[in-house]
């Protein structure tokens, strides 16, 4: 009898918490998306159910097809990759269509379709990055000749994406510095590069408050004061998401049953895990935490018998991308952090980011088809 090891291959426990995110995150945005539907739809509630299951379907037929490439393609294609998406990250910056109050989208011609260009430049810095640590080995504690090359593209994709999405900067500047330094490059060269990152955002946020700069200086500052207040009436999404937080307690109200749903902006997407708690309670919480912990251990652990340094670094950055990105948007969502705008990965309603979500994942899962694991004191392809 044929096993379906032989069509869908990679590591299996990554391949089972994808599909049980999918799954979590179809009954979600179901479930979060009522009023929405109410006043988009004219009360057709499954319209984003379908709409969301096609999305979430075509992710997987894309992380399917992705996972099937040899890993080793991704090294060139992040070249072709990153001289696309800076052009596109300047495009997006001074001409982008703006959406929910950010400048961050590309309309496609003719299909009319919206994409965030830092969804590419995200996938680009990392293919780029794994690739020349992985060629730059011999060299890569000399400061010229190691580290100046591997500054300059994180410099000019950060930058360009900072001024309109200030939390993926962040979130991509934090796993290329941890790329770095996993990729051998010298522990001061790095601490160099925090310090320019530093002067260089402190720089923008002096300029942009005392001239009218593209970007979201203002969305910012509004965000910080709001939060670090902590009143209701000038928080208002952190407010509303610790009441579905408190209503949910232990074992929640139920599938279907969340009441803030109607108040929070963007439950389906940046608070939606404020409704995943207040349905499914602590418990429901604590699982979508354990399913990102374990799909980082799942990476982790695989790599220790990764075939080559390029393989380690480029399944490592696209885990610790996702990863990252929940863990913000979790935070965001119990009023750890101010709100960001990030979506949670592979469980918010998207479009586009979750297509590239997916793909980020396929490429892991082609990573784990070479890695190699002990057993009965052999190594067998994993």
């Amino acid at each position: 009898m044929t096993t379906p090891k032989i069509y869908v291959k990679g590591d299996r426990s990554i391949w089972i918490v994808v599909l049980l995110l999918s799954s979590i995150s179809v009954l979600a945005v179901y479930s979060s998306t009522g009023k929405l539907a109410y006043t988009e739809q004219g009360g057709n509630t499954e319209h984003y159910l379908i709409k969301h299951a096609f999305t979430v379907l075509s992710g997987i037929f894309l992380m399917y097809m992705t996972h099937l490439f040899n890993y080793k393609v991704f090294s060139r294609l992040g070249q072709i990759l990153l001289f696309i998406a800076v052009p596109l990250l300047a495009i997006t910056l001074f001409t982008g269509t703006n959406l929910n109050q950010g400048s961050r989208w590309i309309t496609l011609p003719i299909i009319n379709l919206t994409f965030q260009s830092s969804d590419v430049a995200k996938l680009a810095l990392i293919m780029y990055l794994a690739r020349l640590l992985s060629r730059k080995q011999e060299t890569i504690k000399d400061f010229k000749e190691g580290f100046i090359p591997l500054m300059i593209p994180i410099a000019i994709v950060c930058g360009l994406i900072l001024p309109a999405n200030f939390s993926t900067a962040a979130i991509l500047f934090m796993t290329s510095l941890i790329i770095l330094f996993i990729g051998r490059v010298n522990l001061k060269y790095i601490l160099i590069l925090v310090g320019s990152g530093i002067i260089a955002f402190s720089l923008f946020i002096v300029i942009a408050l005392n001239m009218n700069l593209p970007g979201r200086i203002g969305t910012w500052k509004a965000r910080v004061e709001n939060f670090s207040k902590g009143d209701s009436q000038s928080n208002y999404q952190a407010e509303h998401a610790k009441i579905a937080i408190a209503s949910g307690g232990v074992i929640g109200v139920g599938p279907g049953n969340s009441t803030q749903r109607n108040f929070l902006p963007q439950s389906y997407s940046d608070f939606i895990f404020a409704i995943i708690l207040e349905e499914y309670g602590l418990f429901g919480g604590i699982l979508l935490v354990l399913l990102y912990i374990i799909l980082l251990y799942r990476i982790v652990s695989m790599l220790r018998y990764s075939p080559q340094t390029f393989a380690t670094l480029l399944a490592l950055g696209c885990g610790l991308m996702l990863v990252f990105q929940a863990l913000i948007n979790m935070a965001v969502a119990v009023n750890l952090f101010p709100v960001t705008g990030q979506p949670l990965p592979l469980v918010s309603m998207g479009g586009t980011s979750v297509w590239f979500t997916s793909i980020s994942i396929g490429i892991i899962l082609s990573v784990s088809r070479f890695c190699k694991k002990e057993k009965g004191g052999e190594l067998e392809t994993a």
